[in-house]
């Protein structure tokens, strides 16, 4: 179920319009190169993009810029909507990475072109082509939300202002991802190390930069200390709580096989939480294996309630997102912005998916 805040405004369905006309113009342009070749590679994008998502981080973005002063405008909503792509780009990188089968109930990318490899009786390693093909794809989103933004119909001026913040946040989220695999790479299990991820992997680029994007659309500078004040904590505890659903989440709600972080060896805060309070030897034999069964998900999930982590980390999602609150509180920004960021916090943090 949508949370209504996420809908203030026609918000998402506008959202979701700006980014159907634009992949409809791409779809164009590739079918122009080759249509049966390309067909699919438009529509693997139009059906991650077009069929899920919750506009979290357009909406931060525009009601960043309403905070500010913006007043409601169609290409305000394109650019905006642009963020959607980069988060595209993100989750198909990611899953590749993770090697997920899923995403939002659906095959990845990854395998949704080994699938085509293999339908189509192709030379060579199906799942190594499936594997190429989610590369270029996810390169190729991130290279929309470019070409997204330049055409929205912002003015020039207001787009040289926007847009230092927009490449900010495409550098943050993508060396938060390495950050990601290089701590799982060497077992760094420190919650330290834990919010590190977490802040550049999430946390910024989530909800912090869009936020500072939409007052810089709107000559709201002012406006960015203030914003990242409330957006950093918040997006901070948004991945956490994403952390909680990647282990005790439901599968028929996150799209996601259960205990699928436990398999993917994420060293999340509420894993490092539990090895601090345990130790690494349940941890070390199992963490990361892409095998793991029920029963031993299932003792790993017992373990961590028993350690007192799931508690810690609900804790700490609770004090940042009270901070976040303090600091909204505080900003001189619209009332009607203050209401639907209010909402947008509650969305993000206590959300079952």
């Amino acid at each position: 179920m949508t949370h209504p805040f996420l809908d203030r405004a026609g918000l998402r369905e506008r959202v979701r319009a700006a980014l159907a006309a634009f992949l409809r113009r791409r779809r164009d342009r590739l079918t122009e190169i080759e249509a049966e070749a390309l067909a699919p590679v438009a529509d693997a994008i139009e059906a991650l993009v077009l069929g899920g998502g919750k506009r979290l981080r357009p909406a931060f973005a525009y009601w960043g810029y309403r905070g500010a002063g913006g007043a409601d405008r169609d290409e305000i909503l394109a650019a905006v909507a642009a963020l959607e792509l980069v988060q595209a780009s993100a989750l198909i990188h990611d899953d590749v990475m993770d090697g997920s089968e899923t995403r939002r109930g659906e095959p990845a990318v990854h395998r949704r072109f080994a699938t085509l490899h293999a339908a189509g009786g192709w030379r060579g390693d199906g799942d190594g082509f499936g594997t190429a093909a989610a590369i270029l794809l996810g390169d190729l989103c991130l290279v929309w939300s470019d070409e997204m933004l330049h055409a929205s119909g912002v003015d020039p001026v207001t787009l040289a202002r926007a847009r230092p913040v927009f490449d900010d946040m495409r550098t943050e989220v993508t060396i938060g991802q390495y950050l990601d695999v290089q701590t799982q790479a060497t077992g760094d299990t420190s919650t330290d190390r834990a919010s590190l991820v977490a802040r550049f992997k999430s946390a910024k680029y989530t909800i912090e930069q869009p936020l500072v994007f939409g007052a810089a659309l709107a000559d709201g500078g002012r406006l960015a200390k203030a914003y990242s004040a409330f957006g950093l904590p918040l997006g901070e505890a948004f991945q956490l709580r994403d952390d909680v659903l990647g282990v005790f989440g439901d599968p028929a709600v996150t799209g996601k096989p259960a205990g699928d972080d436990l398999r993917e060896g994420k060293r999340t805060y509420l894993i490092a939480a539990a090895i601090e309070e345990t130790g690494t030897t349940l941890f070390d034999e199992h963490l990361g294996d892409p095998k793991l069964g029920p029963e031993t998900i299932q003792e790993l999930r017992d373990t961590i309630v028993a350690s007192g982590a799931l508690r810690r980390t609900e804790e700490r999602i609770a004090q940042l997102t009270e901070a976040a609150l303090d600091a909204l509180a505080g900003a001189e920004i619209t009332d009607e912005a203050r209401e639907v960021l209010t909402g947008l916090a509650q969305a993000a943090t206590q959300r079952a998916v």
